[in-house]
């Protein structure tokens, strides 16, 4: 009986780790068994966020076989932290990939930025075809952080390693027009470019009503309006407006704000509360995958951010699982962006959310205010309309199978 062929999925982050990248190559991963492949994951055995969870070092999953590496993470506390993790991992996933057997391509995204090198040399020397999966750009978005300059020397090395990788690669995606913008200001990849954004994840396809939410009674939320940040606190996603902003609204005796997650900004957060002692301000850790449901439906409004100058080089993944909840959209950044594509602010009978931008106290108050003084029929016709654009557009089980099909297009056909 011939043995079926094999997907290589390179990745430091993976389930039962909360990081959304991981979480989406696992529905992919899934999604290509039910096709027909094996499919081997190689991945980090340590927490990404926080190193000191230890995953099992092999398992089935989903029907995927993951092989997790010791040592490979060693958290996010420093650059010198990440970049330890990130060398350790590479090292091994390397020298795993290439004494996997029976590869017949390779799935590799941008978690750790230069997986995808790796990924090269195994394609190279195995002559399997690479499906890249760009998440996030670096360096583009430590130069528009200003962690770098554009002449520096690690930031044009790492640029002809994303030149490689995509001259390289037999599939590219891109999660937005203005990524793939970028992606092909580095080198022509429009023949084998597809645009599309993640799908939201399952665990919040269904809204919960506040009522019979034990997340609600839990954190005493009865009677309260929640504004919710819940995921990544990263570099990239500013908070700071919101947190000044609840600080400044203490006296809404109705209104909390939620910090639901991890990641380098969320010390902002703990700093505020710490100076401030604010009475409206919560602050919580990622929550369980199994659970995550019932925290995401907690909120009355989610909020998304995105730092001024990095729209492009990463993607506000967040929006999808608010939007498919049924909840309103309050965002902080930049215009255009794919989030202003999404909200219709001016069509109010499309609308899904409001917008402000990074600096302006007074604007998030207004916008807060506004939002809390809807009617609540109102926020529940945004909430649906939010919810129908998923279904119409985000489709869970719609953008997976479009996903195996980019996979299963460089995959070359048995003879």
């Amino acid at each position: 009986m011939a043995k079926r062929p094999l997907i290589l999925v390179i990745s430091q982050v993976y389930p039962p780790d909360p990081t959304s990248v991981g979480q989406h190559l696992a529905d992919a991963a899934e999604g290509l068994v039910a096709r027909g492949y094996d499919v081997r994951v190689i991945t980090s055995a340590r927490g990404f966020d926080d190193p000191t969870k230890k995953y099992p070092l092999h398992e089935m999953r989903g029907g995927a076989e993951v092989v997790r590496m010791p040592l490979a993470s060693f958290g996010k506390k420093t650059i010198a932290h990440r970049l330890a993790g990130m060398v350790v991992f590479l090292a091994q996933a390397l020298f795993r990939g290439l004494f996997t057997p029976r590869v017949a391509g390779i799935l590799v995204s941008t978690s750790p930025p230069l997986a995808s090198f790796v990924a090269v040399i195994i394609s190279v020397l195995r002559g399997a075809p690479i499906t890249y999966w760009a998440m996030d750009l670096n360096p583009d978005q430590m130069i528009q952080l200003g962690k770098i300059k554009e002449t520096a020397l690690s930031a044009r090395v790492f640029d002809w390693f994303n030149r490689r990788i995509l001259r390289r690669a037999a599939a590219v995606v891109a999660l937005d027009r203005f990524m793939a913008d970028r992606l092909n200001r580095k080198t022509n990849i429009d023949g084998k470019l597809t645009v599309m954004p993640p799908w939201p994840h399952g665990e919040s396809d269904r809204p919960l009503p506040h009522d019979e939410n034990p997340f609600r009674r839990e954190h005493h939320l009865a009677g309260k309006f929640v504004v919710m940040y819940s995921g990544n606190h990263a570099l990239t996603n500013p908070i700071e407006t919101i947190l000044d902003a609840a600080v400044r609204m203490q006296d809404r005796e109705d209104l909390v704000f939620m910090f639901i997650g991890g990641g380098v900004r969320k010390k902002s957060v703990e700093e505020t509360i710490a100076k401030h002692k604010p009475t409206n301000i919560v602050s919580l850790p990622y929550q369980p995958l199994e659970t995550i449901r019932y925290s995401l439906s907690a909120a009355d409004v989610h909020l998304v951010t995105l730092g001024q100058e990095v729209v492009g080089c990463v993607h506000p993944c967040k929006v999808y699982g608010a939007l498919a909840l049924g909840r309103p959209i309050l965002y902080a950044g930049p215009r255009p962006s794919h989030v202003t594509d999404l909200l219709n602010e001016d069509d109010p009978a499309q609308r899904v959310g409001w917008s402000i931008e990074h600096g302006d106290i007074d604007a998030a108050i207004r916008a807060i205010d506004e939002i809390r003084a809807q009617p609540q029929a109102e926020l529940a016709a945004m909430g649906e309309r939010a919810a129908a654009l998923v279904r119409e557009r985000f489709d869970t089980k719609q953008m997976i199978d479009r996903f195996c099909d980019v996979i299963e297009g460089t995959l070359k056909k048995p003879q």
